[in-house]
C-alpha cells in the first residue's frame, strides 16, 4: 500500500495570492500531477490540515476543484485555518467525513486502517483533543489491532522550532500518548503544520511531519527565533506499507528536476 500525504496547501480564491506572492493554487495542481504520474500510484492521498486559508466556501470550492483530477481517494483531516461547518459543506459527498461534530473517521478496507483526528481549535493555532475526541479513539484502536495510521495536524511533540512549538498540540497531547502506547499496532503518527519534512521517536512509535506542498517553515533553531517562510521546494510524503517490513516514508519534492539518469562512476 502506498499512502501519499498532502499538507498545509492554503487555498485561496480563484485569481488570489497567498501573501500577495504564493500561487497556493498553483503548487496544489502540481502536486496533483505530480501523484497521479507516480508508479506504482499511490493508494489514497491524505491531506493534513490547513486546506485552505482562510475556511471560505469559494477557497472550498477552488480546493475541491484542484482535487478532483485525483486518480484515488482523498481523505481531509481540517486544521487551524479550517472551518468544519464550510469544510462539510463543500466536500458533502465525501461519506467518510461526520455529519456533525468533530471531523474524526476511520478508514478501513485497505492493508492499513486509516483514522483521521480533529485537532481544531476554531480561531486558535494551537491545536487539541478533548476527552470526547480521545474517548472515540481509543474506542477505535480498541476495535482492531490490525497496522493503523494516525493522520491529524497539529502534531503532538515539540520540533525545535519556537513559533511552532507554541502552537503544537497544547491541550490532549499526554493523554494521546498513553493512548498510543496502550496500541502498538499504531504504525505511524501522521502531522502537518510545521510545512517542514520532520521525524520524531514518540510514544512508542514514529510521527512525521510532511513538507507543504507550497511554502516551507524557515529552518531556525535559534531560541525565540521569528516565524517565517522559505521557498525551498515544494513536496509531499509518501509512506510504503509492506508486509513483513513495515512503514517507510520518503518525501517526494514536486516540480520539474534534472534526471532521471544512470549513476556514473567517478572518472
Amino acid at each position: 500500500m502506498l499512502i501519499a500525504q498532502i499538507s498545509d496547501m492554503h487555498i485561496k480564491a480563484p485569481g488570489e495570492l497567498l501573501y500577495r506572492r504564493i500561487d497556493t493554487p498553483n503548487h496544489l495542481a502540481c502536486a496533483v500531477v505530480h501523484i497521479n504520474a507516480l508508479r506504482p500510484r499511490p493508494d489514497v492521498v491524505l491531506a493534513t490540515g490547513d486546506l485552505v486559508e482562510g475556511g471560505r466556501a469559494d477557497e472550498y470550492a477552488h480546493l475541491r476543484d484542484l482535487l478532483a483530477p485525483l486518480a484515488m481517494p482523498v481523505f481531509l483531516v481540517p486544521g487551524n485555518h479550517d472551518r468544519r461547518a464550510t469544510l462539510r459543506e463543500a466536500f458533502a459527498d465525501h461519506a467518510y467525513l461526520p455529519a456533525t461534530g468533530f471531523i474524526q473517521y476511520a478508514v478501513e478496507g485497505f492493508p492499513v486502517r486509516l483514522i483521521g483526528l480533529d485537532t481544531l481549535v476554531e480561531g486558535k493555532g494551537h491545536g487539541a483533543l478533548c476527552d470526547q475526541r480521545l474517548g472515540w479513539l481509543e474506542a477505535r484502536l480498541g476495535e482492531s489491532a490490525r497496522p493503523t495510521v494516525l493522520f491529524l495536524h497539529h502534531p503532538p511533540f515539540d520540533c525545535g522550532i519556537d513559533s511552532f512549538d507554541g502552537m503544537r498540540l497544547n491541550e490532549g497531547a499526554e493523554r494521546l500518548a498513553a493512548i498510543v502506547r496502550r496500541h502498538p499496532h499504531v504504525e505511524r503518527v501522521m502531522c502537518g503544520h510545521v510545512h517542514r519534512p520532520i521525524q520524531m521517536r514518540w510514544a512508542g512509535t514514529l510521527a512525521s511531519i510532511a513538507p507543504s506542498t507550497a511554502h516551507q517553515a524557515t529552518l531556525d533553531l535559534q531560541p525565540d527565533a521569528p516565524l517565517s517562510l522559505m521557498m525551498e521546494p515544494p513536496g509531499l510524503a509518501l509512506h510504503l506499507w509492506r508486509s513483513g517490513n513495515g512503514l517507510v516514508t520518503h518525501v517526494s519534492y514536486t516540480g520539474t528536476y534534472e534526471g532521471p539518469q544512470p549513476f556514473r562512476p567517478l572518472t
